[in-house]
């Protein structure tokens, strides 16, 4: 049974992290590109606690070792066709401790060489927290813009191109915005968005700058660190601009017509709507977007919402930056990347492409 660092781990492709922790731990909180091949169930975690807290620790283990006893081929098993696709599977639980090695055990004594990660998730966790104000490039490349400009997809565009992006709402699995979530599920947690920021950090490694989107301090469920948000105020500024009708149908063709036919669909914009209704001062526009909403005409209703909620919002917050805005047409993405990239081989001559995958 060998040990390895959780440095060692992110610096190799040739291990793939397993997580035996339950499918409820794993969701929670686990490392990017691990596979949850877990010892208990969800159900039989919690039995296993309860028993733990009501008889002690001698009955949780007995109870613990009759449940597994009956997975262990499988378990085994599924360990073992990983390995068999040429990677080396690194065992772990929460802190490397009974899991990780019960299952370490388990592979030896079936004559499978085990790796364990040493500390678990918890030394992953401690170890991303500290290396991410270190790994972040030292000027921040910035793309502002009003709601439905194309900010994303010219991030995308130029991410394709090998420039270093960073994109957060990708990472916190949110558009930025009060319908963020839709269609899309729920916004990831603050430990899936720090190791998806460590992740794509580890990979611009190297680069001079980082580009990313003005996003808010807080998207979604997650918080960006304090030291980023530094960086960005005062880092390279581009101001996209395109007309309201454009912004209408790129946000129509994002968020409303994949979906314009699903109940659900309807049912979660009247939610959201009545939110944002009390904070629309006037009572004909209040009236004017419940009607839009209920005859399905969501046009009406983003170019409402852009007017009168989300413009005047970002116009207010675009204030806390600092130093010149470069402006860029953004009617159309390409031209809108071409446009910027043109500008930062101007501006930043040293930069460093990335690998895409």
């Amino acid at each position: 049974m060998v040990d390895i660092t959780v440095e060692e781990l992110i610096t190799s492709d040739k291990y793939v992290p397993v997580d035996v922790r339950s499918p409820i731990e794993h969701e929670e909180a686990s490392i990017p590109g691990s596979v949850n091949i877990p010892l208990f169930t969800n159900e039989e975690r919690q039995e296993i606690g309860i028993l733990y807290k009501q008889s002690g620790d001698q009955a949780a283990k007995w109870r613990a070792m009759e449940i597994v006893s009956p997975k262990l081929p499988s378990l085994l098993h599924e360990i073992k066709n990983l390995e068999a696709t040429g990677v080396k599977p690194i065992i772990h639980c929460w802190r490397g401790g009974s899991r990780s090695k019960a299952v370490a055990s388990f592979l030896e004594f079936s004559g499978i060489p085990s790796i364990r990660l040493a500390g678990g998730y918890r030394a992953y966790r401690e170890y991303i927290l500290d290396k991410i104000p270190k790994v972040l490039p030292s000027k921040a490349v910035v793309l502002h813009g009003l709601t439905g400009t194309g900010k994303t997809d010219i991030l995308k565009i130029l991410q394709d191109k090998g420039f270093p992006v960073v994109d957060l709402e990708k990472m916190a699995n949110h558009r930025g915005s009060l319908f963020g979530t839709i269609g899309i599920g729920d916004g990831h947690n603050q430990k899936t968005f720090d190791a998806l920021l460590f992740q794509r950090l580890h990979e611009i490694n190297g680069s001079k700058y980082f580009i990313v989107e003005a996003e808010s301090k807080r998207i979604g469920r997650a918080v960006q660190p304090d030291f980023m948000m530094d960086l960005k105020k005062t880092g390279t500024h581009f101001l996209i601009q395109c007309s309201l009708e454009n912004r209408v149908d790129r946000i129509y063709g994002e968020y409303v017509d994949p979906y314009k036919e699903e109940q659900w669909f309807q049912d979660e914009v009247i939610e959201k709507v009545k939110r944002i209704e009390k904070r629309l001062k006037s009572p004909d526009l209040v009236q004017s977007i419940e009607e839009a909403t209920q005859n399905k005409n969501y046009k009406k209703v983003i170019s409402i919402l852009l007017e009168h909620y989300y413009d005047p919002r970002y116009n207010h917050t675009i204030k806390d930056y600092i130093g010149e805005f470069i402006t860029i047409n953004g009617d159309s993405s390409p031209t809108a990347a071409a446009e910027i990239e043109k500008h930062l081989e101007q501006l930043l001559p040293t930069k460093t492409m990335v690998r895409t995958e």
